[in-house]
């Protein structure tokens, strides 16, 4: 498992459990604690999407440049 992962599942714990302790220990009214949830869900779905979209980036990157270093190592051995 590599960093990016385990970080992101700490993250995702850390959340859900500050998600039951808020609610736990929330003095609003149920009504304004769920609209708080969503609104907190929608920015961390956001996040993740982020985190993809940019491991996926890198992937891609990562994917060409050893592409291009094959190729290189082709042309020096032809």
């Amino acid at each position: 498992m590599n960093n990016t992962t385990k970080i992101l599942i700490a993250l995702g714990a850390g959340f859900v459990l500050g998600g039951v302790l808020g609610i736990v220990f929330a003095p609003e009214k149920g009504s304004e604690t769920r609209r708080k949830i969503a609104e907190k869900g929608k920015k961390l779905a956001g996040s993740i999407r982020n985190k993809i979209e940019e491991s996926m980036e890198n992937i891609s990157c990562d994917k060409e440049s050893i592409r291009e270093r094959m190729n290189d190592k082709v042309e020096e051995f032809t």
